[in-house]
This record gives structure tokens, C-alpha cells and sequence, in this order.
């Protein structure tokens, strides 16, 4: 265990605690609570990375373990955020788009990596993840701070929606590597038959 991977993990463990505020305190405190678990375990998303690159402490725990931290905090935030309102009706599109991706591009890495194929993470996913947090974050403290700050919600929707079509695109790029890669693979196959 080395200090990128200790924070990782410790995104995960972020997860019930972010729940726990979100669920079980009430109002304000319930917002900054889970805002504060949210924004330090997004924060550890990039210095882990930046760690192990820095370092060079790059381990196949990490490399498995990262994306899956990634996706639990995100899954929690946007079903925390559906099951208390602040994602309403249309807005459940942005959160349903965002989460079917994340389940996509899970699936497709582990095919890719059964063919000894990586897909680079581009600038654009970094761009896209980043737009991300900051609409969840919004989103997190805007029952809150709406009356002092009024067009947080909007602002944090808008963001969101943002995400959600870049997540698209950027999920594309799996898509499109996965199909090209089983092609050549089904056609190496069927030369050897």
C-alpha cells in the first residue's frame, strides 16, 4: 500500500460517510457535511493520479481500484441527489446518461483489456470529469446556498447536462476502440480457421 492507493481507498470509504450526511442530517448541515466528504474525496481523485505518476508508484491494485472508487462516488452522489429531489424529471436523463457510461466504459475497459488494449484517457474525459464534480458539488450545496446565492441549481443543472453530453462523447471513444479492436480480433480468428 502505497499513498496513492491508501487514497483511493479512502474515496471509497468517503462513499457511506457521504451517504450518511446526505441521508441522515438534516438541512444545511446535511449539504456542507456531505459538500465537504464530496470535495476532499473528488480532490484525492486527482492528487492520487498525480502521485502515482509523480512517484512513479504504479500498481495494478491502483489501476483496478481507482476507476471503481471513481464510479462509486459518482453513482452515490447522483442517487443521493435523485432520491432527495434536487434532481427532478427531466434532469434524471443527465444522471441516467452519466451512470449508464460509467457502466459502459467499466465493461468495455475489461474487454480491451483481455485484448492487451488500452484506451488512453484524453483531455477531453479529464475536461468531462472535472465538469462533472463541479455540477455535483453545485448540486450538493444548492438546497442550501440557493437563497443566498440564487442560480446555483440552475448553474449546477447546466453543468450537468454539460457532463452528461461530453460523457457521450468521450464514452464513444471506448465504443469505438472496443468494435475495432473484436473485428481485427474476429478476423485474426478467422484466418486461423
Amino acid at each position: 500500500m502505497n499513498l496513492p492507493n491508501i487514497l483511493t481507498v479512502g474515496r471509497i470509504f468517503a462513499v457511506p460517510a457521504f451517504v450518511f450526511a446526505m441521508y441522515f442530517l438534516d438541512g444545511s448541515t446535511a449539504r456542507f457535511t456531505a459538500l465537504a466528504i464530496f470535495a476532499v474525496a473528488s480532490f484525492t481523485d486527482w492528487l492520487d493520479g498525480h502521485l502515482a505518476r509523480s512517484w512513479q508508484m504504479h500498481t495494478e491494485f491502483g489501476a483496478m481500484l481507482d476507476p471503481i472508487a471513481d464510479k462509486l462516488l459518482v453513482a452515490a452522489a447522483l442517487l443521493m441527489l435523485v432520491a432527495d429531489g434536487t434532481l427532478p424529471s427531466l434532469h434524471l436523463f443527465a444522471a441516467l446518461i452519466i451512470l449508464s457510461r460509467e457502466i459502459l466504459v467499466s465493461g468495455l475497459r475489461e474487454y480491451l483489456a483481455t485484448l492487451d488494449v488500452k484506451v488512453r484517457v484524453t483531455n477531453l474525459a479529464k475536461w468531462k470529469t472535472a465538469i462533472q464534480m463541479i455540477a455535483l458539488a453545485l448540486l450538493i450545496a444548492a438546497p442550501a446556498i440557493e437563497p443566498h446565492l440564487p442560480g446555483t441549481t440552475l448553474c449546477g443543472l447546466v453543468l450537468l447536462w454539460m457532463a452528461a453530453l461530453l460523457t457521450l462523447w468521450t464514452g464513444s471513444d471506448y465504443l469505438l476502440a472496443a468494435v475495432r479492436h473484436a473485428a481485427a480480433a474476429d478476423s485474426r480468428e478467422d484466418n486461423r480457421s
